[in-house]
């Protein structure tokens, strides 16, 4: 992994290429990044990201507050452009082919806003409708991801009197309608009650296992070690580790293993007066 200053331009290279064949080629992985780069006035985002994320895959993308994910994420998804590099989701240029890449994702960005005045049944119906979908086709889709993640009875109630979990949860919806192939989630458990977090990862898993990729970044390292079987560690907006959750973790927790990667662990000197005793 190597990483350049968004400063400067990357130096002079051939620009890579995606594997030949179609779309569906045997070992192209679901998403590619070379060089990707995002400063923001004197602030360095993200300093010349490489990752391949494996088709099929569970990817767990971890690191502090600050640290580049969500900028990461958002270079790579079409939502942000980035200052330098290159982002391919199967295959497919995301700012050379900004349609047909986004045809491939479902996405679930941080702070997302949604048409709150919509009811939670006709957001997910919209979000179906716009990705060109035949009508009866959501309907019953829309149906089913209602039921799984619990707000079937919710269906009817505007999504701006819906919890901070809820509306997490038909945001979700709205990016698995249209059976994406690279499902993009950035801290999907956030405000999610346990149990609904629960039928999530039992949905994320099953959509893995049918051989969709998902991308999920989180905060929580024992959520991650469990449900990912792939990571990579992002500090500074740098690449600290990748691959394997195994191979990542070393034997140590994963946990243990970024605190070592990341540093900045701070005692509690200092903080005698919260004895109590």
């Amino acid at each position: 992994m190597t990483s350049h200053s968004p400063s400067e331009p990357p130096p002079a290279q051939e620009p890579l290429q995606p594997p030949a064949g179609g779309s569906t080629s045997a070992g192209r992985p679901a998403l590619v990044l070379r060089g990707l780069a995002k400063r923001f006035g004197e602030k360095v985002a993200v300093n010349g990201i490489d990752l391949d994320v494996p088709a099929g895959s569970f990817y767990g993308l971890v690191g502090p507050n600050g640290a580049g994910k969500t900028t990461t994420l958002s270079m790579a998804t079409g939502l942000l452009r980035p200052d330098y590099g290159q982002a391919w989701v199967h295959g497919v240029d995301v700012w050379e082919s900004p349609l047909d890449a986004k045809r491939l994702m479902g996405i679930l960005p941080d702070g997302v806003r949604l048409f709150d005045r919509l009811t939670g049944e006709q957001l997910v119906t919209y979000a179906g409708l716009l990705r060109g979908m035949d009508r009866d086709e959501v309907a019953g889709r829309v149906a089913d991801l209602l039921r799984a993640l619990d707000l079937a009875q919710d269906a009817g109630t505007l999504v701006v009197d819906y919890s901070a979990g809820m509306t997490k949860k038909i945001a979700l919806a709205s990016a698995l309608v249209h059976a994406p192939r690279l499902l993009v989630l950035d801290e999907p458990f956030e405000s999610v009650d346990p149990v609904s977090a629960a039928n999530i990862r039992d949905i994320l898993a099953t959509y893995v296992a049918s051989g969709g990729t998902v991308i999920v970044s989180s905060h929580v390292m024992d959520l991650v070690q469990r449900m990912c079987d792939h990571v990579a560690v992002i500090a500074s907006g740098t690449v600290l580790a990748a691959g394997t959750v195994d191979a990542v973790r070393g034997g140590a927790s994963l946990e243990d293993r970024f605190v070592e990667l990341v540093g900045g662990r701070n005692t509690a000197e200092g903080l005698s007066w919260l004895r109590t005793s």
